[in-house]
């Protein structure tokens, strides 16, 4: 596994680091501290990118376009002080899927990127709260399953497992092209711009229970 860290300052290129290798053991970890570096080695795929918002020269959000228009699988999180709604709700729609703040203990930073190898977003417990908090506040009482068609079904609960448009196509043996015609009407039919929020409606759909049913779970 190959990791890229982007952080300006070096104290805390360490302890991101040291988080990393705690949380997945062996991994190949590159470090960054300017937009400009990131890039550079961004010409090497990398499967996860930790993401600071406010470096030298520029936004880290510019880094998280910059991959997902690039259509490279690297999972991208965002690592940062920053925990006002713009921040996030920029970070979730520029394609981040995770989102931690770095005032929380080493510990739970650990626990949250580890447990990206099984679909879930890495999200610190109060921007996750306020994810909620805001569907609670802003999204229908009640989305309901047959809102979305049987394919569409299927999509969600398959990138909600973490699978990229690739392996959704390959499993479901489709083009490419049609898995984000597919995609692209679930998150205007859920009103939705990211996997984060994907995730969380799939979960709340209780199509993850019938994902790992399916296969003896």
């Amino acid at each position: 596994m190959r990791v890229l860290i982007v952080e300006d300052v070096a104290e805390t290129r360490r302890w991101l680091a040291g988080i990393v290798a705690e949380a997945f053991p062996g991994a190949q970890i590159a470090t960054a501290e300017t937009l400009r570096m990131a890039r550079g080695l961004l010409q090497h795929p990398c499967d996860l990118a930790l993401i600071d918002l406010g470096l030298p020269d520029g936004s880290g959000l510019d880094l998280l376009h910059q991959i997902r228009n690039s259509g490279a699988p690297t999972v991208c999180v965002v690592t940062t002080v920053m925990g006002d709604d713009a921040s996030v709700v920029g970070a979730l729609s520029a394609g981040a899927m995770g989102y931690l703040l770095k005032e929380n203990p080493a510990g739970i930073l650990v626990r949250q990127l580890a447990q990206i190898h099984i679909g879930s977003p890495a999200l610190s417990p109060s921007i996750a709260r306020r994810i909620m908090e805001h569907f609670s506040l802003t999204g229908p009482a009640h989305v309901p399953e047959c809102q979305l068609t049987e394919r569409e079904t299927e999509v969600l609960a398959l990138i909600a497992r973490g699978l990229r448009n690739a392996e959704v196509a390959e499993t479901l043996g489709l083009a490419q092209t049609t898995v984000a015609s597919y995609i692209k009407s679930v998150y205007r039919k859920l009103g939705i711009s990211s996997r984060a929020e994907a995730s969380w409606h799939a979960t709340r759909l209780g199509l993850t229970q019938k994902d790992d049913h399916r296969n003896g779970k």
